[in-house]
């Protein structure tokens, strides 16, 4: 009767509204749904819990790299301790002496990448060679290399010393009377092309700075030292933006002791022979910490090496360091291609031209840019006309002591 009553009562042309049926599971159903779900967020909690991943989950790459051949002999004892002290310490992981790897440099100024196989070459395949001292380089004076843990390494012989024996040729009495600059081309011996392009196009005057990387940069620093060139080592050391910004394997570090960053130079100094003097690669925290950069010049000075500071970073220690050991020192004053147009290298040489008129002595760094090369070329073809000596690095640095 209420359903007829309903029926009657209803809107003409609107149907009578139907009750919703509810899906109701059966009770077994919702606690096998609810064991489910705890049984989830327990795996998953135990996963977060007990998994120890440092990354926290971002994405890896794994590099395989080839480990170099071990043999029987045994490490001094001096060694094993040196070695059990960088186990100890931790410090961001950087390829060992004879390891095969890969390694993407970014210049700091620039932002260039080149990619860069360390210990690689003709030995890559020769199993034990690969991981072999480097040779020593033809027209090296045998009583300025002592022998190291990784191959030949300078050092002064009483008067005798790196710094003096292996300067480029200069008429110092002329330098002494009139202004004088000195162009330094950096980051060489990573690529051939670019490093022999420098050697062959540049006059003997320019000094030429090595890196210790590339297949065999003791092959192309020789070949610099026949065309005459004056040669000076770049030694790696920490940026500010480190490990984004990478200058290669065995990097010098603030966070390592000073015994491990002098490992790490002496490893450094015996990839090649014959420079006058190191320089800083990139190393703008590096070179302005005192603690990390007072060793590795009082170790230098030792070894009768000059130090060049590229003049990179305002708020390096290296001048008041090189004072304090009685060393030869020099400072950039100019990047000639930090825009490497020919305009603006044009317009860096002139100032250079300019900073040499008034203090007597200027130094310019560059890379080896063709661009650069190029210029500098046609620079220094005209300069004496101008009333300017162009000098190498040692004479500049010499002439900047004495006034």
């Amino acid at each position: 009767m209420t359903e007829t009553a309903d029926d009657l009562s209803a809107p003409l042309g609107q149907d009578k509204p139907r009750r919703k049926r509810r899906l109701r599971l059966p009770f077994t159903a919702m606690q096998l749904l609810a064991v489910l779900l705890g049984l989830f967020l327990v795996t998953f909690a135990g996963f977060a819990i007990f998994n120890r991943d440092p990354l926290g989950g971002e994405p890896m790459t794994r590099i395989a790299i080839r480990e170099p051949k071990v043999t029987d002999e045994k490490p001094a004892a001096s060694e094993t301790r040196h070695e059990s002290k960088q186990d100890t310490k931790e410090a961001p992981k950087q390829a060992a002496p004879g390891e095969q790897k890969t390694v993407t440099m970014i210049d700091g100024s620039t932002g260039t990448r080149h990619d860069v196989v360390i210990g690689a070459g003709d030995a890559a395949d020769k199993g034990e060679a690969a991981s072999a001292p480097p040779p020593v380089m033809a027209g090296i004076d045998p009583k300025l290399l002592e022998k190291s843990r990784y191959g030949m390494i300078p050092v002064a012989a009483g008067d005798l010393k790196p710094f003096n024996v292996y300067a480029g040729d200069a008429d110092r009495a002329k330098a002494a009377r009139m202004p004088v600059v000195a162009i330094v081309i950096g980051g060489l011996g990573v690529g051939a092309a670019k490093t022999t392009d420098a050697i062959m196009k540049l006059p003997p005057a320019v000094t030429l700075a090595f890196t210790p990387y590339g297949a065999d940069p003791g092959k192309l620093a020789e070949r610099a030292r026949v065309q005459r060139h004056e040669i000076f080592l770049q030694i790696p050391m920490e940026p500010y933006d480190f490990p984004d910004n990478d200058p290669g394997p065995q990097t010098l570090l603030t966070s390592l002791s000073p015994d491990q960053n002098m490992d790490r130079l002496y490893w450094h100094l015996s990839r090649m022979q014959g420079y006058a003097g190191l320089a800083n690669f990139m190393g703008a925290r590096f070179i302005a910490t005192e603690p990390a950069m007072q060793p590795i010049i009082r170790e230098a000075a030792k070894r009768g090496l000059g130090f060049f500071d590229d003049g990179s970073s305002p708020r390096s220690i290296a001048p008041q360091a090189a004072s304090s050991a009685s060393m030869p020192f020099g400072k950039g004053d100019i990047a000639i291609d930090v825009v490497p147009t020919p305009t603006e290298i044009d317009r860096a040489l002139t100032k250079l031209e300019s900073t040499a008129r008034e203090r007597g002595v200027a130094v310019g760094t560059a890379s080896a840019l063709p661009v650069s090369i190029e210029r500098v070329s046609a620079w220094t073809k005209t300069l004496g006309d101008r009333g300017i000596l162009l000098v190498p690095l040692t004479t500049a640095m010499l002439k900047s002591k004495s006034s």
